[in-house]
């Protein structure tokens, strides 16, 4: 068993550090300390359940959040339009979506950008067959909406997690 390194996980160490300041909404000198400590201490606990970091580009990791948060406010829009309005008709569909993803980190996000972006719930991911399967709240072209995820969500997360050998900074 290998020996914990001081920021290990550095992303957690600042998550955790921002969001206890957050929570305490003052910058006070104590929660400062608070802060730096559970930011470091937690994930050295944690490191044996925790997977190994890897390095990530933080291009694509920028671009997949805002992609993602703009999704979510215009399909919270779209599904208030669809559920309000007196005259609509949805379709819900079911839809699969073939993965090229591998990594599991990877596909879980996937699956939770799914769920979390408003008229759509990823049901199954089948890791056998390499698809994950999304029930859409309205959906008149199946075919389409899982080319969408695929361009929208999947590209990034392969760049993300699966960098390709020729890419500057891949590991080869």
């Amino acid at each position: 068993m290998e020996k914990p390194r001081w920021l290990a996980h550095p992303w957690l160490s600042v998550l955790l550090a921002t969001s206890w300041l957050l929570l305490q909404h003052t910058l006070a000198p104590f929660h400062l300390i608070s802060a730096l400590l559970i930011g470091l201490l937690v994930p050295r606990l944690l490191h044996n359940f925790l997977p190994a970091t890897q390095n990530m580009r933080l291009a694509p990791v920028l671009r997949l959040l805002l992609v993602v948060l703009w999704d979510i406010v215009v399909s919270n829009i779209t599904v208030a339009r669809l559920v309000l309005g007196p005259m609509s008709r949805p379709q819900p569909a079911w839809v699969t979506v073939p993965l090229a993803l591998s990594h599991p980190t990877a596909i879980a996000l996937l699956a939770s950008i799914i769920t979390t972006t408003p008229g759509t719930v990823s049901c199954l991911i089948d890791e056998q067959r390499k698809h994950i399967l999304v029930h859409a709240l309205d959906c008149s072209d199946p075919a389409q909406m899982a080319a969408d995820i695929k361009t929208r969500y999947e590209n990034l997360l392969l760049a993300i997690f699966e960098p390709q050998p020729d890419a500057p900074g891949a590991n080869p």
